[in-house]
């Protein structure tokens, strides 16, 4: 539900004062622990073995506009600390310098986890999560909010159109009807592949539900007809919708480290 929850923290920010400043985004999941402070505070030149030149962080870049810190909750323990500082003063400092600068940036930030759980497991900072929890917004899952599926279809739609330079007008009313039936296991980032491959699928101007392929999608697949590429990108998506979405228990069931567990979503696309 990466998507889902990105495409709300970029309508919050463009329809806020920040508006014309950044929109700088970051999955707190994806960060190896070795690189967390450089990419979000920034690092100089020499800071370690890769450092060749000065480079901002995440802080920085965003200075005036919008951080999106997507999977909050997968923060090491280690390094929360250092987070919880710099959204309480605004101030951090490069990695292999002295100099403290500060950043003025609209915080938003998103979580499959139970923080509350997390906090009394001792995973999570409890006065971190405080200082993050001033309004919070649940997002259900787009089985949950049928509503959205054909307005969210119609964007994804423009969206790939005009990337594909494809002459395709809309979806015919079995097409449409197609995306109000299907279960999205894989929420908006599923409906967003669909879309897209109907773009690339339909023959005439109109797509239909058989150029979306969901059927397929929603079928079980014979594993030994896939690759083995194939069964790991079936056994993680199916493993995600078990967990409804929260990466964290997926990638613990399926024993894999969380930055191992999000490279394989990147490279599948899930």
């Amino acid at each position: 539900m990466a998507l889902d929850k990105g495409l709300v923290a970029q309508a919050l920010h463009a329809v806020s004062a920040r508006a014309g400043k950044p929109f700088i985004s970051v999955n707190m999941g994806g960060l190896p622990e070795g690189v967390f402070e450089s990419e979000l505070f920034g690092h100089v030149r020499g800071a370690f073995t890769d450092a060749k030149a000065d480079r901002a962080g995440r802080f920085e870049l965003a200075d005036g506009g919008t951080l999106f810190l997507d999977e909050i909750g997968n923060i090491p323990l280690s390094q929360q600390a250092k987070i919880l500082r710099t959204i309480e003063t605004g101030e951090y400092e490069r990695v292999g310098s002295s100099r403290t600068y500060r950043a003025s940036v609209r915080l938003v930030s998103a979580t499959n986890s139970d923080l509350a759980a997390e906090v009394a497991a001792g995973k999570f900072r409890q006065d971190l999560l405080f200082r993050l929890n001033t309004i919070q917004l649940h997002l259900p899952p787009l089985r949950e909010r049928r509503d959205d599926i054909e307005l969210l279809a119609q964007h994804f739609l423009k969206q790939h159109v005009t990337r594909y330079r494809k002459a395709i007008t809309g979806l015919d009313e079995s097409a449409a009807q197609a995306l109000r039936v299907y279960a999205w296991p894989g929420n908006v980032r599923e409906l967003d592949h669909a879309v897209e491959r109907g773009v690339l699928m339909a023959p005439g101007k109109v797509i239909r539900a058989a150029d979306l392929g969901l059927n397929a999608a929603a079928a079980v697949p014979r594993l030994e007809e896939m690759s083995i590429e194939e069964v790991e990108a079936f056994l993680i998506k199916k493993t995600l919708a078990r967990c409804d979405g929260n990466a964290r228990q997926a990638a613990e069931e399926l024993g894999l480290s969380r930055s191992a567990f999000y490279r394989r979503l990147e490279k599948y696309g899930l």
